[in-house]
């Protein structure tokens, strides 16, 4: 059986895993050793009974042709989602077409599959609510309230400001001294003023003191661009207005994505998580097939929890995003859905190292406080270049280093046996830190292969 005509690969099942735990968990239950009655319709629904530790055996489905991604149901007490034999029932399903034959659902996997897929029925024909809820009760009180904010984040950007000016007039060196607590304190004080991106950038700022050869003039790097920030907080009035919602994103103030809604359908080039003490960030980047827009979807889930939504490399998503604003901005929501997500062997089209460093330039005019651009080189070679790698045009003699963390990644040593000396695709971030590898394709007929 298969969905949308393309049966999904183990790499795009684990990638639905939200934690490590679950990923290798569910990979001990990928045979067909503790499964039994398992089944898949052509509608894309996938079921199995999985022996456990008690004398009944959990009942698991999963409907993977729900417009938002995988759904899941199983009887057994785990709250992760998907828990260890969902994961498990998708490698089986997806490694091994005999094991899970096509059929009709039992009564318990049926019910649930249209129970759901009913309730997802009736909200999208439920009309649009034109209550009072439907938009602000009180324009003028989110006014005041949003120019009571700006005003804390005005002090706060001046007192940032007073801090830089002391902080460089009793030198740099003396940072290493002071510890983290410092840079911790001066966070704080930005979280007051509701400046949550000012904060984030002077804990940043806090990890580089010690970090090695040349730490103070990185040091002085960041504090350049934290101060570029702050003036343009507090000079907001004068700039473009591209220019200037650009600072208000960066500094921290939330902007709905007011661009036009744009259909396509929607390559899923990569999907990662980052996690602090407070936060777990997902990233998502999309491209578009037709109208060659690469796109970056960001959600956030609490500390330990994965956020939502999971789309696995390598599907195609029919839908509608809409930009956020900001001059050179990527970052969209995603709005309504059309079809489920489906796997395909679509690639974006690439470029040379060379355009890929210029593009990051150019992008920089618009947002100078820019990490990394999205980018898709074609034709390049993973080779060593002495302690580190990098990424050389197989038809020229460009190259780009790859980031320092990618040496630790486990990605690094894929992208390495892909390539095994010959061209391959690779899409990933490009930025002053070098290029950071997220997917790759092999040079003739192959499928994506994740690398974060």
């Amino acid at each position: 059986m298969t969905v949308q005509g393309v049966r999904w690969t183990a790499d795009q099942v684990l990638a639905l895993a939200p934690d490590t735990a679950s990923r290798r968990a569910g990979s001990g239950l990928g045979s067909a050793g503790p499964w039994s009655g398992t089944g898949s319709s052509g509608e894309g629904a996938v079921w199995g009974l999985c022996e456990g530790s008690g004398s009944t055996p959990y009942r698991t489905v999963v409907d993977l042709a729900d417009d938002s991604g995988p759904a899941y149901r199983c009887s057994c007490p785990s709250r992760t989602l998907p828990c260890k034999h969902a994961l498990g029932l998708l490698l089986l399903w997806a490694g091994d077409e005999g094991a899970v034959p096509q059929g009709e659902a039992p009564e318990w996997a049926g019910r649930w599959i249209g129970d759901r897929r009913g309730r997802a029925e009736r909200g999208k024909g439920a009309a649009p609510s034109s209550g009072p809820s439907s938009g602000p009760a009180d324009p003028e009180a989110a006014r005041r309230r949003a120019e009571r904010r700006a005003g804390r984040v005005t002090a706060g950007a001046s007192e940032l400001e007073r801090r830089l000016a002391d902080l460089l007039r009793g030198g740099l060196a003396a940072t290493e001294r002071s510890g983290y607590g410092l840079w911790e304190e001066t966070a704080a004080r930005m979280v007051d003023a509701q400046a949550q991106g000012l904060a984030a950038r002077v804990r940043e700022l806090g990890a580089i003191p010690g970090t090695g050869p040349g730490w103070p003039s990185r040091l002085l790097e960041e504090c350049a661009l934290l101060h570029l920030l702050d003036q343009g907080w507090l000079r907001r009035e004068r700039l473009p207005e591209g220019l200037a919602a650009t600072v208000r994103s960066r500094v921290g103030l939330p902007a709905p994505a007011d661009g036009p809604p744009v259909r396509d359908r929607w390559l899923v080039l990569a999907q990662y998580d980052t996690a602090d003490a407070r936060l777990t960030t997902r990233r998502i980047w999309l491209y578009g097939t037709r109208s060659r827009r690469t796109s970056l979807l960001l959600s956030y889930g609490a500390a330990g929890r994965a956020p939502e939504p999971s789309l696995p490399v390598g599907l195609v998503l029919d839908a509608e995003l809409s930009a956020h604003p900001g001059a050179g901005q990527v970052r969209a929501a995603l709005g309504e859905r059309f079809a489920p997500p489906a796997p395909t062997t679509e690639r974006p089209p690439g470029t040379t190292t060379t355009l890929a460093t210029s593009r990051y330039g150019d992008a920089l005019r618009d947002d100078p406080w820019l990490d990394s651009v999205p980018v898709t080189l074609d034709r390049v070679v993973p080779v060593p270049d002495g302690d580190s790698w990098q990424l050389a045009d197989a038809d020229g003699d460009a190259a780009l280093p790859l980031v320092a963390a990618a040496r630790s990644r486990p990605g690094l040593w894929r992208l390495v046996a892909l390539s095994g000396g010959a061209p391959v695709k690779v899409f990933g971030e490009c930025g002053h830190r070098g290029f950071a590898p997220l997917a790759a394709w092999p040079e003739g007929p192959g499928e994506v292969v994740p690398l974060c």
